[in-house]
């Protein structure tokens, strides 16, 4: 009889050559590279490149390929229409995903997924892929202003996804220690093994859907606040506590209630999440950086994840990637509701990466299931149904 694992934990359910985790020892790597050593080092247009295309790009590749995103950095004049017609109080994730389907209209591209072939088209997958990552960014900027009923600012060919997106959001030229974090925080967030939102769009990519459709589906899948969405509530969570002083009854009532402190803990790391710690560096170059000064969401932050190891570390839960970037997200001016969008910009690095692994060999998935409904009935015709005591 088939075995029922209640979320699919620790099935098998692919071979990926992308990323690796090791949990115990709080282990994240690209493509064999150890991602401490790619946030000090890389940038994300490069890691974009590594992931998709299993190498560290030369000189000359990635020169091309930042040329091409930032030439696509343009959205088409009515796809910003029909964004001006979306409600102002809509969540910029549901805006994101109804945007990025609608570009498979306006960028048709599925000449390539015809059948159940391999596709091994090489300037199909990159054509498709600058142009959702190139757009990503600009979309989430621009719904900032064109929710609150401004024109979008317009998009600079001369800036990196990151600076591109600070300029967009604050129409000011980027601060470049905030560029330098966002672009960290980017590489961060660009892949992490198979997640739900990852294995949606291996779903969605074994159908041969539009690699639109394909990111559409995992963006709707990362937006739920057990992925994604995280992020956004820890920033209200830490909003709720106030001040460090009032951190341990929080905890201990929280506890006492088995109710969620969010971000804590991972279902992948028995330690803290080595993204947590990038972040955390970050966070304290940033108060170093600003005279020392102790912003008291940071300064909770700092009681909360004390607290937390002395009543849960011996369960193993610990920061993950969602604690400290709300904090960062925020010192950058930027919205609560727009932290899942930005985690979604990164991320569609790992999906595309993933949807091109997934086409490469592809067999649509197609998982089976334990019934455990009535046997065969017969039909009984709504004359004869007695009343239901």
């Amino acid at each position: 009889m088939t075995e029922f694992l209640p979320g699919l934990e620790g099935v098998a359910a692919t071979k990926s050559a992308i990323s690796f985790i090791d949990g115990e020892k709080g282990i994240l790597s690209y493509r064999g590279y150890p991602l401490e050593t790619l946030a000090a080092n890389s940038t994300f247009e490069e890691t974009t490149l590594l992931l998709l295309e299993g190498e560290l790009p030369t000189d000359t590749s990635l020169k091309s390929f930042v040329k091409d995103l930032r030439a696509h950095y343009r959205t088409k004049y009515h796809i910003r229409e029909m964004m001006r017609h979306f409600p102002a109080t809509g969540h910029p994730m549901d805006m994101l995903q109804t945007a990025v389907s609608s570009l498979g209209m306006f960028y048709p591209g599925t000449e390539c997924l015809t059948d159940a072939n391999s596709c091994e088209d090489i300037d199909y997958v990159r054509n498709m892929t600058v142009n959702i990552i190139a757009q990503m960014a600009p979309l989430v900027a621009m719904w900032e202003h064109m929710r609150q009923g401004y024109d979008p600012v317009e998009p600079r060919s001369d800036l990196s996804v990151a600076e591109n997106l600070l300029y967009m959001f604050t129409g000011q030229e980027p601060d470049p220690l905030m560029a330098r974090i966002m672009d960290v925080c980017l590489i961060l967030h660009a892949e992490h093994t198979l997640n739900a939102s990852t294995f949606a769009a291996l779903v969605a990519g074994s159908t041969l859907a539009s690699p639109y459709a394909v990111i559409s589906a995992a963006i709707g899948t990362l937006s739920g606040p057990l992925h994604g969405g995280a992020n956004q509530m820890v920033v209200g969570m830490l909003k709720e506590i106030g001040a460090p002083d009032k951190v341990e009854a929080w905890v201990d009532h929280k506890l006492a209630n088995k109710e969620v402190i969010w971000g804590m803990g991972h279902r992948e790391y028995k330690v803290k999440d080595p993204r947590a710690k990038i972040l955390h560096k970050l966070v304290e170059k940033l108060v170093q950086e600003r005279g020392g000064h102790l912003d008291q969401m940071f300064e909770t932050a700092l009681k909360l994840e004390e607290v937390c190891a002395d009543r849960l570390g011996h369960k193993g839960v610990y920061p993950n990637v969602d604690f400290y970037s709300g904090i960062l997200y925020s010192e950058m001016g930027i919205p609560e509701d727009q932290f899942t969008a930005l985690f979604a910009v990164a991320r569609s690095a790992g999906w595309l990466a993933h949807w091109r692994e997934q086409i490469a060999n592809n067999r649509i998935y197609r998982p089976t299931q334990i019934y455990i409904g009535s046997e065969q009935r017969e039909y009984v015709p709504i004359s004869k149904r007695g009343a239901k005591p």
